[in-house]
């Protein structure tokens, strides 16, 4: 029995994919993010998809190795809430505490409380949230 080839496509063609200097990038930009935001390592190793202990450690010191491409998603999302967050707040304090405070649009919940909840959808719903606010202007 002989089965045919099955090229690999991605969802959106029209996206380009994220190449290996832009998600090293992505991940040097994170961890300062994660910093303005004061995470955790646990909180920060969640929002990456439950990230190694030791891989989180050499992230921290510069060390950036492979990046499969789901973390490359979860890192391009948590950029656009980060980017969201600039837009709304000028004051960028204001935007890198919102993040921890409690929110009524998440029934009291903050939105690190939702994107601890650890799926990538999680991250999805929160930039959509700010994607939707930053809109109604």
């Amino acid at each position: 029995m002989q089965f045919a080839t099955v090229q690999s496509k991605t969802a959106r063609p029209d996206l380009p994919a994220i190449t290996d200097e832009e998600a090293a990038a992505l991940a040097r930009a994170t961890v300062k993010l994660f910093r303005a935001w004061q995470l955790s390592d646990v909180e920060a190793r969640t929002l990456l998809g439950d990230m190694a202990q030791r891989t989180w450690a050499r992230w921290k010191a510069g060390d950036i190795g492979r990046i499969d491409r789901d973390l490359r998603a979860r890192m391009a999302i948590l950029m656009g809430i980060h980017k969201g967050l600039r837009y709304l707040f000028s004051e960028p304090a204001r935007g890198y505490a919102w993040i921890r405070k409690p929110n009524a649009a998440f029934e009291g919940h903050s939105a690190l409380d939702i994107m601890m909840r650890g799926e990538i959808t999680d991250l999805i719903d929160v930039r959509a949230y700010l994607d939707a606010e930053r809109s109604a202007w």
